[in-house]
């Protein structure tokens, strides 16, 4: 499994509480792009509705040997998830945030997201996570030591 494009800002403005991974509806060309690390996730945001899930925001340069006339780097794209998955998506309770956390190679050479559904924190708890982390951080130091 190799990453791609990852959202460093997702684990420190979202407490993430489930995960899932689904497929990517991409043209040829913006495969090419994203496997030469031609992405970003940054603002980008999941939707579901009754009929699928898409992608929304995520930004995918143009592949630069491919004819690029009418092209749109963040166009919405779908994702590909079990209806059983929709379903729970769905059925999450209110204030829930669904946000892509990482584009990985998956099995046999496709692009995977891995999607997380999680609750915005507040700059309180953002502070708390802050002084948790550099805590870990001191406690790891000096047990290597």
């Amino acid at each position: 499994m190799k990453i791609l494009a990852k959202n460093q800002r997702a684990n420190f403005d979202y407490d993430i509480k489930d995960t899932f991974v689904a497929g990517m509806v991409l043209s040829g060309p913006e495969v090419k792009s994203v496997k030469n690390g031609n992405v970003s996730l940054t603002g980008s945001y999941v939707t579901v509705s009754g009929g699928g899930a898409s992608l929304i925001n995520c930004h995918i340069g143009p592949y630069k040997y491919a004819p690029n006339e009418s092209y749109n780097p963040t166009r919405t794209r779908q994702l590909l998830l079990n209806r059983r998955e929709i379903s729970q998506l769905l059925g999450k309770e209110k204030g829930l945030v669904i946000i892509p956390l990482e584009i990985f190679q998956g099995a046999r050479g496709l692009l995977k997201l891995k999607v997380g559904v999680g609750k915005t924190r507040k700059k309180i708890d953002k502070r708390e996570y802050i002084k948790k982390r550099e805590s870990q951080k001191e406690i790891r130091k000096h047990t290597n030591i």
